[in-house]
């Protein structure tokens, strides 16, 4: 007899704490819905002007030429530019480090330095890693170096 009320009470206190478990469970979900709601309704959306720029010919004499890739946030949460790293050593990004508000502009300068390359035509690439809905983008340089 004891045995029986002994294995009841351990069932009753089973089905307890899984029906707990079984609550908590759909509790966490909804807040984890919800978190995602608000992710989806605040993102960063980054949009370049172009994405590809020809400096067309230039001497081998001055073989640095810079360029400009101008953005605007137009999402609704502030853009962040994790990296910014180009496809070979003669290019060297740099970008605007601080959050940039939603409706704001920033700027990647591209400068491609020739010296001790061979002359002729060549492309590069500069990705860019952000926290917009896009998370990666790719400009293009090229030119002729002559």
């Amino acid at each position: 007899m004891k045995k029986t009320i002994s294995l009841l009470a351990l069932a009753f206190v089973a089905c307890i704490s899984i029906s707990a478990q079984t609550q908590q469970q759909k509790v966490v979900t909804s807040e984890v819905k919800a978190e995602a709601t608000t992710k989806a309704e605040n993102y960063a959306e980054i949009k370049f002007d172009t994405l590809r720029h020809d400096f067309g010919k230039f001497s081998k004499e001055d073989p640095v030429v810079n360029c400009s890739f101008k953005f605007t946030n137009v999402g609704t949460a502030p853009l962040v530019i994790h990296q910014a790293f180009a496809s070979c050593g003669c290019t060297i990004p740099t970008y605007t480090k601080t959050p940039i508000k939603p409706g704001e502009s920033g700027v990647v300068d591209v400068t491609y330095n020739g010296r001790g390359k061979f002359p002729g035509h060549f492309q590069k690439t500069v990705t860019v890693r952000t926290n917009s809905v896009n998370e990666v983008v790719r400009l293009t340089i090229e030119g002729t170096m002559e």
